[in-house]
This record gives structure tokens, sequence and C-alpha cells, in this order.
């Protein structure tokens, strides 16, 4: 289960697990609302390391990217649920549009995004200019958060 760290705990905590020759990977999203795709891609991305950080956008990023409806559950709600997770080792949320400056602060050893981004992943040169790498994963067929908010207020 993940601790919520701030980003100067997150980036001390970041150096001690470099020292310790830890492999770390990042993923990050909104993850409004969990669903089983994003376990499986959750657990899918703690296997390619020894620890996982997930970013979450915080509200106001999330409202920005996704629209006025959004985020459905609350940052604080959402990093609740995230460090609940058996996969997840360290959550923080980030207000920017992207994590780009977080990554480059982190330098993690593995970046992981789904492959529905593989034509932008934040980060990217940051990862790959440190020795890192960027993997892509494919996406949980049948699980969107987005068509499940449509349908739930389809059905209103």
């Amino acid at each position: 289960m993940g601790i919520l760290y701030n980003r100067p705990e997150l980036v001390a905590e970041r150096a001690r697990w470099r020292e310790a020759g830890l492999t770390v990977v990042f993923t990050n999203g909104c993850y409004d609302i969990l669903h089983p795709g994003h376990i499986r891609t959750l657990e899918s991305c703690r296997n390619l390391g020894d620890v996982l950080i997930l970013a979450l956008n915080s509200d106001a990023s999330t409202t920005r990217i996704k629209g006025p409806t959004r985020p459905i559950l609350p940052e604080q709600q959402r990093a609740a649920l995230a460090s609940a997770l058996e996969a997840v080792d360290a959550v923080t949320l980030f207000d920017e549009d992207t994590p780009r400056e977080l990554i480059a602060e982190l330098l993690p050893d593995i970046l992981v995004k789904g492959s529905d981004w593989s034509h932008f992943v934040a980060g990217r040169e940051a990862v790959e200019a440190s020795g890192g790498r960027v993997v892509l994963l494919p996406l949980e067929p049948g699980y969107s958060t987005t068509a499940t908010v449509e349908e739930v207020l389809s059905q209103q």
C-alpha cells in the first residue's frame, strides 16, 4: 500500500530509492473513477520494477483536461483509493497539465503510459536522457472512465 507524498518528500524519497539501487517506475493519470482496467495497468507497471509511483492530476488539472464536470471524485479521495492499492508504493498530486516537470525532478528508471499516448509521452526526453526507458502498455479492453461517466449520465 502506498504513501501519499508531497513533491519535496517524494523527491527526497526517490533519492533514497536510487541510493538503495531500486528500480523506480512512474505512471500518471486522473484516475477519476477507479476501474479494473486501472488496477490491471497498475499491476503491470509494478511488475516492471521495485517501486511504483502514481502521480495523479489534481482537481484543477483534471478539470482543465477533462472538462467542467470532472473530476467525479475529488483529489484527496482519488489519492486515498490509489494509496490503498497493493501495486502502488507512492502517490503524489500534480497541478500542471502534464507531469513533465515532476518527471524531470524524479527521473524514474521506467516511465509508463498507455498505448493511447504513444503520440506524446510527457517526460520522455528527460527519462531517456538519464538512461531510463519508456514503456507503452496496451489498454485494458472494455474499460474507460469517460465511457463509464457517459453511460451513467445517459441513464438518468
